[in-house]
């Protein structure tokens, strides 16, 4: 333990290093996320020795569990690693629907790219789906056109703290017999009804980056709730050893699968867990700065619906991300030297995830749309979309007049 003296020394140097006031022009897509007691419980578990991943990342585990209603949770170094455990759970010997090569599984346009890979490196055969453009994530209906004898799994991604009519969703699922795979890395702590998204599925992932509801500055979780899919991802994360999960048995180097490395730090663990504490007073000051953003906009003289904002799906208490705006169609020549203009007056800005994601290259590359498809909403989404963040400290109204101020100019561009 560190003494009071210590702990007091430590405490004034990371707030010499905090920013002294907040600047009112500038607004970027994050905020420092971190508190000086998240940064101390990272210090702490550096100075205890415990660095690697311990009983800090089990303590985490379990209460992300509890919080989440999942039966288990297992902490991995990204939500992209969390993706990436999903997967190849699914195509596991050990696995009790065994996925073989060349299976399909649908994934929305609208998609991050760690999302997508882990389908081509498991070796299945990924199909995508067009998105809805109210809600940004899988369109219910051309989902039900894509089904085939191929299709064996569904990764849904929710989209920046909303989801699809996960109802609907689980109809699907059910009458066609397929594997539910949520990508929950930029909603967590979204509930849709009663359910928190990430628990309708085999696998909720999640992730811990320096921008999402709470922050590791790595670090993710995956969650499911069988104990036989539990034992696959907790051998796959480290080695292929079975190291915990027998009572009793001095052996830890029993190697009963294949493996990666995809332990977290303990250090991660402090940080992230520390952070978990207030994910629910977070996700209320995220609400709140997007209200007072949105509001403030709207009720200015010079508001002429020149943008227009995502809205929830109907069943869903959303967990926000981000505050992604659509531009109104009659001035999207301007979208270029608008984001410009934006990002050179202190306003940072960002693509919906990485839009329409059939126009990377890498899908060129790996030659991923060998039919050609045309998603013509997620386009709309990428030609009319952007985002700028949600803090998680609440908003003044200097900041909020300075975007409404430059978020408005589109017109005079």
């Amino acid at each position: 333990m560190i003494n009071n003296s210590a702990k007091k020394y430590l405490q004034r140097l990371i707030l010499k290093q905090s920013p002294k006031k907040p600047s009112y022009d500038k607004y970027p897509l994050v905020s420092n996320p971190f508190t000086t007691q998240d940064l101390m419980s990272g210090i702490e578990t550096i100075l205890n020795g415990r660095i690697t991943m311990s009983q800090i990342t089990k303590r985490f585990e379990k209460e992300f569990a509890k919080y989440i209603g999942a039966k288990y949770a297992l902490m991995v170094n990204s939500g992209s690693s969390a993706n990436l455990l999903a997967l190849f759970s699914l195509i596991n010997p050990k696995s009790k629907k065994q996925l073989k090569y060349g299976d399909e599984c649908i994934i929305p346009s609208i998609c991050w790219s760690t999302s997508l890979w882990p389908i081509v490196q498991a070796g299945l055969k990924p199909r995508f789906v067009d998105v809805n453009l109210n809600t940004f994530n899988i369109d219910i209906n051309k989902l039900k056109k894509k089904i085939n004898k191929k299709t064996k799994a569904i990764l849904a991604v929710h989209v920046l703290g909303n989801s699809t009519n996960m109802i609907e969703l689980k109809k699907i699922i059910k009458k066609n017999k397929l594997i539910l795979i949520e990508d929950t890395c930029e909603s967590l702590g979204s509930k849709y009804g009663s359910k928190y998204l990430g628990t309708f599925g085999r696998f909720g992932t999640y992730s811990f980056f320096v921008s999402h509801q709470i922050s590791a500055g790595e670090g993710g979780m995956i969650v499911c709730n069988d104990y036989n899919d539990f034992k696959i991802i907790n051998s796959l994360r480290a080695h292929g050893w079975d190291r915990g999960l027998r009572k009793n048995d001095n052996n830890n180097f029993n190697f009963v699968n294949s493996g990666f490395n995809l332990r977290p730090l303990d250090v991660t663990a402090a940080i992230g867990y520390n952070q978990f504490k207030r994910l629910n007073q977070m996700i209320k000051i995220r609400a709140f700065n997007r209200k007072k953003i949105i509001n403030e906009i709207k009720k200015s003289p010079n508001w002429e619906n020149q943008i227009d904002f995502l809205k929830p799906n109907s069943n869903i208490k959303p967990s926000w991300f981000g505050l992604p705006i659509l531009i109104n169609k009659r001035l999207l020549k301007k979208k270029r030297k608008y984001l410009n203009f934006l990002n050179k007056n202190g306003i940072e800005t960002r693509p919906i995830i990485s839009g329409n994601f059939l126009n990377q290259p890498s899908i060129k590359l790996y030659n991923l749309n060998k039919r050609k498809e045309y998603f013509k909403n997620a386009q709309e989404i990428e030609e009319r979309g952007f985002f700028i963040g949600l803090h998680t400290k609440k908003i003044n109204q200097k900041t909020v007049k300075f975007l409404t101020n430059k978020l408005l100019k589109i017109k005079n561009i």
